[in-house]
Parts: structure tokens; sequence; C-alpha cells
């Protein structure tokens, strides 16, 4: 059997190699060194093209992603297994996968302690115009005017989750003891746990000082951050995107920003990944973006780890995936955030 993985190579003047890198590889070459099975690790995903053909098992992570599109689907005839080293399937083209009975798996609950611990922090620095003040310091200024005027307790505000699964509930318990009030919107989750009120997504978006995002990306959320739907936004609010960068629309999010209509961005994700040295939210005024690493903590790396090791061997030795796990398996896309508007 042939794995083939994509990781990102470590520069030369790092010292240590993460788990989640090409170097490391999860460790997966030492674990399976003896077993017969061969592991190639790429570390362009442009190189995936000429190994299509005989792989069994594919594995990238939604940090780092090869783009397992329709064509290449098609192409590899082998294939059986598509796994990812993390959580969310957007880079698979599972439609395609479902057709030619290829499963997909995810690494469910890995970097939920991870991501919702990064939303939070992103709030605060948004809020508390921490980059501003730490620019500053780096710059041999003092200011005080200058950022006083942007500096926002985050006591009392609302805050909207769109997107109330593992991640977003994680969040909700989080920001709980900062006397927020909390509101949800997600039609598969309409319950009220942690302190937040199921909404409509009109309500939360109209009334929410800070909008976080926490849906997996699929063809009904992509794009629906759109320019009318960032125009009902509160004036002057704060929107954080630690789900998918195609979620909101590129252009439509520089505008709102430049034109004071929204006080400030954070985030992780981007798209494309790795995000080109001239996308435009590198430079948009307010932002307090990151390369994606919210879920790439050490220990959720460790639990990525583990998790992948788990499902290769239930597939080697044809053992039933854990059901919370499966995106796709016998041709049935089977997660719900996937097939549910």
């Amino acid at each position: 059997m042939k794995i083939v993985a994509v990781f990102p190579e470590t520069p030369p003047n790092e010292k240590n190699s993460p788990l989640l890198s090409a170097e490391k590889a999860l460790n997966l070459p030492s674990f399976f060194s003896g077993t017969g099975h061969e592991i190639v690790v790429l570390t362009d995903p442009g190189e995936l093209d000429s190994r299509l053909e005989d792989m069994s098992v594919f594995i990238c992570s939604p940090f780092y992603p090869a783009y397992l599109t329709r064509d290449r689907i098609e192409r590899a005839g082998q294939l059986n297994l598509v796994i990812t080293a993390g959580v969310g399937s957007d880079h698979i083209d599972l439609e395609a996968a479902r057709k030619h009975h290829i499963s997909v798996v995810e690494v469910t609950g890995c970097n939920v302690v991870s991501v919702a611990e990064h939303t939070v922090m992103s709030i605060l620095i948004l809020l508390r115009d921490f980059l501003e003040g730490h620019r500053q310091v780096v710059q041999g200024e003092w200011n005080l005017p200058k950022i006083g005027a942007r500096a926002h307790d985050l006591e009392g505000k609302t805050v909207g989750i769109v997107g109330f699964g593992r991640i977003g509930q994680l969040v909700a318990e989080r920001l709980s003891p900062f006397q927020v009030r909390i509101v949800h919107y997600d039609p598969l989750h309409p319950v009220s746990l942690h302190g937040s009120e199921p909404v409509s997504l009109e309500e939360l978006i109209k009334t929410s000082d800070i909008v976080t995002i926490h849906t997996p990306l699929t063809k009904y959320t992509d794009g629906s951050f759109n320019r009318e739907l960032l125009s009902y936004m509160k004036k002057g609010a704060y929107l954080i995107n630690t789900a998918r960068g195609k979620i909101v629309e590129t252009d439509a999010l520089l505008e709102a920003l430049e034109t004071g209509h929204l006080a400030g961005y954070a985030g992780d994700v981007w798209y494309p990944q790795p995000a080109p040295g001239d996308h435009p939210w590198r430079t948009m005024p307010n932002h307090a973006m990151t390369i994606h690493y919210s879920g790439m903590t050490l220990e959720a790396q460790q639990r990525i780890a583990d998790g992948v090791k788990d499902i290769l061997i239930r597939f080697i030795h044809n053992i039933p995936m854990k059901p919370e796990n499966v995106i796709v398996e016998n041709g049935i896309i089977k997660n719900t955030s996937y097939r549910v508007k």
C-alpha cells in the first residue's frame, strides 16, 4: 500500500521540526517502518500530480492543503482513503469522492480547544487595539490618545457565533466569564448552551458587536459573508474568522474595513492557502490576521498524529472508523454539516 502525504518543509534556520512538517510527517515513516507499506512525503502540493496513479491513501492538513480536485480524483484509480490531518475537508471534492467510493476521514475534535482559544485571543486583540500598542513599543512611540481612541472593554458587548458545533460551543463557554451577551445561529444546533441563545442569522448579524464564524466551508457557506451581509453588520462591529477564508468575500471585506463600516477583522484562514504575498488581506486596515495556525498548537499536533495513526490502523485492519470522523463513506456524504443547507 502506498501512502502519499503533503506537509510543509521546515526552513533550514529552524532548529526544531513540528509533527506537522515534512521532516516529522506525524512520525508516520517510523511508525510504519518495516511493515511493507510505502510512505511518500511531498513538500510541494503541485508534486501530487505525479503521484496520483498508484497511491492508496492520501494525507494532508488544512493548514497546508493540496487540493484534491475532481480531475485528480479521477486520475487516482487506486485511491481508497483520504485523511485530513486536522479538521475540515473543503480542500477535497467530496462529491467526486462520493461518486468514486473513496472514503474521506478527518480527526474530529483534535483542534477544538486550540481554535476556540485562538478565537478568544483574536477578539481581545482587536477590541483592545493590542497591535497598535505593540507597534508603538517597537517603533519607539508613546501615543496614548491614538490607542485610547480605539480600545474597548469586552464586557457588556454582544457576541454572535455563526456555527455552534464543538468549536462554537467552546468559544461561548470561554467567553461567558467576560459578562457578555452571547447569541448563536446554527440550524443543526438550535439549543441554548453556555449562556448562548439561538437567534436568526438576521438578528445575529444586525445586533452583534462581534461576529465570529465557526462553520465548515460548503457550497452553502462559500462566500456567504458577502457585501450585502457585511453591510447589515453594526457600524463599528468586529468580524472574526477561524473557519475558512473563502466564507468571507475577499473584496467585500476589504471595502468594509477601508470605509470604516467594520472596526476590525481577525482570523487565520485564507483563500487560497498558503496565501500569496500580494493577497489584499495582508495590507488591509485594522486587521489582526495570522497564517493558518490556530489549530496547530503542539498539543493539537499530537492529537492529530494520534488520530491519523488510529485511522490508518483501522483502514489496514478493516476496522470500522469512528463515526464522528467520517465525512464520506460507501458512496455517501455522512457528515450532516456538508449535506444540510
